[in-house]
């Protein structure tokens, strides 16, 4: 990296969603009660930042881009790595290295860009000798995607990747109530060996499906509001499921919320997606869903059996299974 000065390092893991995914995005969070269950897993978004030199480097690893930019202007947003521009921007730093990289694959329903921006943020409060409680990094975050580049989407992955454990969390307009669960140490570690995370190996850009999606919201088509209603209701069942440790009704729960995702939008399921979900129910998946907004992305499954079938079954269907365990422990800093 260029620049004259100290590296400032960050990183924040991604999610997974177990219920309520959807409804902590405006216009449904502000109007209704959108109700979120996850949880942080160790596979982290990084930003690297070298305040000084005589530009501006940007580099994002998983993109294969790279930047040097100069100048007034050289921070617009033009559809190349604005969201490292619009971080740069937001927090009036003067010429310096950038350098991002995440642990999961771009569009992989995982909050990536949701722990990317924490990461990015508390890199850049590192080098301005800036210290925020991880609630208001969360939601400074927040604004750096939806409001300074531009990108709609919820507030979810922000919360889990500043925080990490597992929460339910709680959205209405200007307000997010963050609620620690209690889940058994055992129940955990059961979880974490019954748990397979599956990359359906085609991305999707999340914006551009939630977007769409609460259009029609706004024009209050029924079907949308009705599924978005049930998922709230489902997600807080899911927290009373993980704290009573109950196995097969957290697996009837995630198949039920899947079940409503794909009421939102037709592209919700696609065919790599259907078939993943065959192939894991034949080797003995109990229930599972889409990560994030669905329509392509990530799935993942509870089972009932041995790893190994499923592990085969994923790779069978054409996924890439990935290796996870719950982060305790949300953004880091160093």
């Amino acid at each position: 990296m260029t620049g004259n000065g100290a590296t400032f390092h960050a990183s924040a893991p991604v999610r997974l969603d177990f219920a309520g995914g959807w409804t902590d995005v405006a216009p449904f969070a502000w109007e209704e009660h959108g109700v979120v269950v996850n949880a942080a897993i160790e596979l982290r978004s990084y930003a690297d930042l070298r305040p000084g030199g005589d530009c501006y480097q940007l580099v994002s690893e998983d993109l294969g881009q790279t930047l040097e930019l100069r100048g007034p202007e050289a921070l617009v947003s033009n559809g190349e790595l604005d969201l490292m521009k619009a971080a740069l921007r937001r927090m009036s730093m003067g010429y310096a290295a950038l350098r991002t990289r995440s642990q999961v694959p771009p569009g992989s329903g995982l909050g990536s860009s949701g722990a990317l921006d924490v990461a990015l943020v508390a890199a850049l409060d590192a080098a301005r000798g800036i210290s925020r409680p991880a609630r208001e990094l969360a939601e400074e975050a927040w604004q750096l995607e939806t409001v300074d580049a531009a990108l709609a989407g919820g507030k979810q992955d922000q919360y889990a990747a500043a925080l990490g454990g597992f929460h339910r969390l709680e959205f209405q307009r200007d307000q997010v109530k963050v609620t620690p669960l209690r889940l058994a140490a055992d129940f955990v570690a059961e979880l974490e060996r019954r748990v397979i995370v599956c990359y359906t190996g085609t991305s999707r850009i999340s914006s551009t499906t939630i977007a769409r999606v609460m259009g029609r919201y706004r024009a209050r088509e029924a079907e949308v509001v009705s599924a978005l209603r049930t998922m709230a209701e489902v997600a807080l069942e899911m927290a009373e499921a993980l704290e009573a440790a109950d196995l097969h009704r957290v697996a009837r729960l995630l198949t039920a919320n899947w079940r409503q995702q794909q009421r939102l939008d037709p592209g919700m399921q696609t065919p790599s997606m259907a078939r993943l979900e065959d192939r894991l129910g034949q080797a003995g998946a109990l229930g599972g869903k889409a990560a994030g907004a669905g329509a392509g992305g990530s799935m993942f499954f509870l089972l009932g059996g041995p790893r190994g079938p499923a592990e085969e079954a994923a790779r069978e269907a054409g996924a890439t299974v990935l290796p996870f365990t719950w982060a305790r422990e949300g953004v880091k800093v160093w």
